[in-house]
Order: C-alpha cells, then structure tokens, then sequence
C-alpha cells in the first residue's frame, strides 16, 4: 500500500482551512499523476465527505454519478440509488446536508463535468453567491487540465471568478522530496530515481525500486505487460484526440528538435499545425518553452521536454524497442541503456542546482530573483556558448554563473576558467559569483580555488544535505 509522502504543506493549509469553519472554495490543480486525489483522500480521513469524480461522458451520466456520491453519503446502506432530477436539485441537497454539518464537498476532474454541462460553473457561482458563502461547506474543485483550470476557473472571464478562497498548483516533488520515499539509497541512486520519474509520486510508486535501479527498470518500464511501459501512450490516448502527431512532436524534441523550424521539419507538418499541438503538451506539463534568462520570447526560444519521465521514456524505449518486445532487452541492458544514464542525467542534474540553490542553499551571495540556463553567440569566436545556470539579482548588478557537471570524474580548474570566460560573453553583470556542481567531487586545485573563495563548490552529498554514509539520509 502506498504512503502518503511530501504534501505536509498543501495538507496543514487545507486543514487550517477546515478547522476556521466558514465556508471555502479551493481549487486544486496541476499535472495529471501528480498527486491531487491523494493529497485530497488524505485531506478528507475522518470528515465528512462527498466525493464525486467526474467522468468524460455525458452530462445525465455524471448527475446519475454525482447521485450516487450524494445518496452513498446520505444513506450509505443503500445499494440502489435514485437519481436527482436535475443538477439543480443535486446541489440544493447538499445545501441541505451542509446546514448542521461541516462537509467537504468534492469534485474532482472538475472539467469533465464542464464539459458535459457547461452551466455546471454558473450554476456553482449561483450556489456559492445566494447559498453557500455563508455556510460552513468546504467546496473542492480539482482539475488536471492546467489550461482549463487556469482559465477556466480562475480566469477572469470564468463565472466562478473572485469565488475562490484559496488555490493551490500542485507541483512535481523536487529532488530531495523524492528521496524521502527511498531514505535507504545512495544519494547517486536518489538522483537517478528522480530522473526517471521526474518528482511524480504516481511514477516512483509503480517504478516499485525493491532492491536495485536495474531491476525495477527491467520489471516495471522495460517490459510489454509492465504500467510504466504503456504510460506515455495511455496518457496521450487519454488527454488528447490525435495521439499520433503528438507522439511524433514529442519524438523530434526527444530526438534533439527543440527549435519550432526542426519540429516542423522533423513532423512534416505545418508550423500552423505544430503551434497548436505544441500549446497543448505545454498544458499538460509534457513540454516546456524555454527562453535564456534576461531575455524576452523571440527567436532564441527553444522547446524542451519538461517531463523527465517522458524524456526517459522517449530516450530508451523507442531505440529498443525490438529487444524489449521479442524479451532480449536483459541482454542489451547494460550497453544500450545503463551505459548511457549518466549522459540522461546531464539535464536532470541541472534541474536539481536550479532547485539546490531556490530552496536549499541558505548563503547564497545575492538574493535570487529567477535562475535558468542562458545561451548566445561568442561575438569573438562566432560559437555558440551556453550557461548551466544564471541567477539573476533581485537588487544590484551581481549574478551567480554555474555550471553542472553529472560526471564519473573529478572537475578541475579548467572549468572555472572557462566559466569565467562564459562569464564576459554575458557581459550583463558588475561581479559574478561562480558555482560548480559535481556528481564526483573536485581535484586539488579546483578545492584551493574554493578555499580562496574564487569559487563556490557543491557535490551531490552536499546537495542532498547529508553527511557521508551508505545512504542518503536526509537532515
């Protein structure tokens, strides 16, 4: 059975909420997978509670469901239920049930509903404007379509507009996050489960690490009968109508396409077309537009795979595809796959500085205002030079510049000085402020470096915050 790991935050707000006694509306929101039911399931132990979950289907279907969820709380003994006439009537019930109780009243896969009935949010606005702002109900809308959600609930178009009393997007757990569900593993271990499950506990749950990384990942994604195996494409034949082309976009970014003209090239489709499908596996967290910090939009923005998983998946399976198929890939594993993880990692490791320093890191020199990678052109050599990492100041002229290196060696002083270098080509800061992150440690001269404070040094047990033993226990 699965634990419930991560949401302490999002759960004593959520609770605090409930225990002030006025009426709430609370949006819930982010990714599917990512954990919104559960973090709701274990909001609503012990309270009294309707559920009803959505279904894509027709509206006189989801009143027959929403019924149900009425009626199981009402008269919980009762096998058969009737139906209420109408949504009308289904909500002026639970007016009723909410008079002498404080009830938590959900709808999850909240635009399911809208979709079949499209009053559903008039009719809530209706509801919590002459009937329930003054009651003790505690509403809870969740979504997994970010776009809808985002417009569609919280927009100011939105009849539900200035409804809400609170919200909350639920993200992917960071690197640390995930480790607390294998406290017994390497730092190195923890870093790779992260990777190929990007933060989403639905993933490190079924990815099911028992005893080594290989094999789970043999048992539980490199396998035809395995969940993991089938995901992506169940996901895209869920969410989207043309799974097809989606599947091929995503293909040409995992392949290296990240600008709009290699997409459309790699595709064959118009860039029309593209734009459009592209938007949509940026609402579903699938993909991401990345433009180099310090600049606006234009013509350096890139396109990127956001979902690690994906990216994992994208990376590997497709490429041994045959061999998992006909059962060899135990025999492929260790030269097509295992050989090649430090290497996936690359971008993984990037994400986890990023975080290191947003959240972790208690002495940063300046206080950050964003961080992201940068790139542009050497105007010296005419070479395309990139930046790991740039953190922008939220006052003054300093930056912090850092590179990230997931290597199975030492890093030494030639990066410092070529980030130095990196560092005129950027040419936007009065003192830079250097980092270097590495998986393997530092040589001497890059330690002597640090101790004359030229630079700043974090390795992966730095990162997780753990002194050295044979696990990764977090502090």
């Amino acid at each position: 059975m699965n634990q419930f790991y991560c949401r302490e935050e999002e759960l004593k707000k959520l609770n605090d909420r409930y225990e002030d006694n006025d009426f709430e509306c609370i949006i819930i929101y982010g990714r599917r997978r990512i954990g919104k039911t559960s973090l709701i399931n274990e909001f609503c132990k012990d309270k009294p509670t309707i559920f009803f979950s959505a279904l894509n289907t027709t509206g006189q279907e989801n009143l027959e469901s929403l019924s149900r969820a009425i009626m199981s709380y009402e008269r919980p003994e009762e096998i058969l239920s009737p139906t209420f006439r109408d949504y009308d009537a289904a909500l002026n019930e639970i007016t009723l049930l909410s008079r002498d109780t404080r009830i938590v009243f959900v709808i999850d896969e909240y635009p399911y509903l809208a979709k079949a009935r499209p009053a559903i949010s008039a009719m809530l606005q209706h509801m919590i404007d002459h009937k329930w702002s003054h009651s003790r109900l505690f509403l809870i809308l969740c979504g997994s379509s970010m776009s809808f959600m985002e417009q569609q609930v919280l927009g100011q178009e939105s009849p539900l507009y200035g409804r809400r009393t609170a919200q909350f997007k639920i993200e992917p757990l960071n690197y640390r996050e995930t480790a607390v569900f294998h406290p017994e593993k390497s730092c190195e271990e923890n870093a790779l489960i992260y990777g190929i499950t990007g933060g989403i506990p639905h993933y490190i749950n079924k990815l099911n690490v028992k005893t080594t990384i290989d094999d789970a990942l043999l048992q539980n994604l490199f396998d035809r009968s395995s969940y993991l195996y089938e995901e992506p494409s169940n996901l895209l034949k869920q969410e989207l109508r043309e799974p097809a082309l989606y599947n091929a976009i995503i293909t040409a970014i995992a392949q290296g396409a990240s600008r709009l003209n290699e997409i459309v090239t790699k595709t064959g489709e118009p860039s029309s077309t593209c734009t459009v499908y592209l938007k949509s596996l940026i609402d579903l967290g699938i993909v991401k537009k990345e433009t180099p910090v310090t600049e606006k939009p234009g013509k350096k923005t890139i396109y990127l795979l956001s979902d690690s998983f994906f990216r994992f998946w994208y990376r590997f399976v497709p490429s041994n595809i045959n061999a998992i198929d006909s059962g060899r890939i135990r025999n492929t594993y260790q030269k097509a796959i295992k050989a090649n993880l430090s290497d996936f990692m690359g971008i993984t490791f990037e994400r986890m500085c990023h975080d290191y320093l947003l959240y972790y890191d208690e002495e940063l020199p300046i206080d950050l205002n964003e961080i992201g990678q940068w790139w542009g052109t050497d105007p010296k050599t005419r070479k395309q030079v990139q930046i790991d990492i740039i953190g922008t100041p939220a006052a003054g002229n300093e930056y912090i510049i850092g590179s990230c290196k997931y290597r199975n060696e030492k890093i030494g002083t030639d990066e410092l000085q070529l980030l130095r270098k990196y560092a005129s080509v950027f040419g936007k800061g009065s003192r830079y402020h250097y980092y270097i992150f590495s998986k393997s440690g530092f040589t001497e001269g890059l330690l002597a470096a640090a101790a004359n404070r030229e630079v700043t040094l974090v390795d992966l047990m730095t990162m997780y915050h753990v002194q050295p033993s044979d696990g990764c226990h977090l502090t």
